[in-house]
């Protein structure tokens, strides 16, 4: 078991099922993701069969089962965003990064995730790459946006 899991897990001891969201979101954000084996430990530490975590855990959108991307990226599909063509937006992040939401690119650089909404309405339509908003985006600036991203990976890869 990694030490981060056993970490958290050690901080539930005696918990119930009435914990199970509270700590799966805790395992999420420190690994980013669920995998199958903190799935099977969050079971084990709550008594529960991994079905039963699973099922609860694919029920709430929140909760992803692949490791993201470096470069997260978040397409907002809130109202405002639909209204100003957010769905046109995350075809062509689609298209160019030949990846489906909730996918990672196979080079693990980009993972792709909509969003019901990001709180940035007035800036429509909005993608979120890594925490930083980029506003008003439209199709046509995808490609130069992940670009952007591909190079700050190769120069960061390059000073270390």
């Amino acid at each position: 078991m990694k030490e981060d899991l056993k970490e958290i897990l050690d901080a539930y001891a005696g918990a119930g099922r009435d914990q199970l969201i509270p700590l799966l979101q805790e395992v999420q954000d420190r690994e980013g993701y669920l995998s199958r084996e903190s799935v099977a430990q969050v079971a084990e530490r709550l008594n529960l069969p991994a079905s039963k975590v699973f099922g609860v855990a694919t029920f709430y959108n929140q909760f992803r089962f692949n490791r993201p991307g470096r470069f997260h990226i978040q397409v907002c599909r809130g109202t405002a965003c639909h209204v100003k063509g957010s769905a046109a937006v995350l075809a062509a992040v689609e298209q160019a990064l030949g990846i489906k939401t909730g996918q990672t690119t196979r080079d693990g650089l980009f993972s792709l995730e909509v969003v019901a909404c990001i709180g940035a309405c007035s800036l429509a339509p909005v993608m979120s790459v890594g925490g930083e908003f980029h506003a008003a985006v439209a199709p046509d600036q995808v490609e130069g946006i992940l670009q952007s991203y591909r190079r700050k990976a190769q120069d960061d890869d390059a000073a270390q």
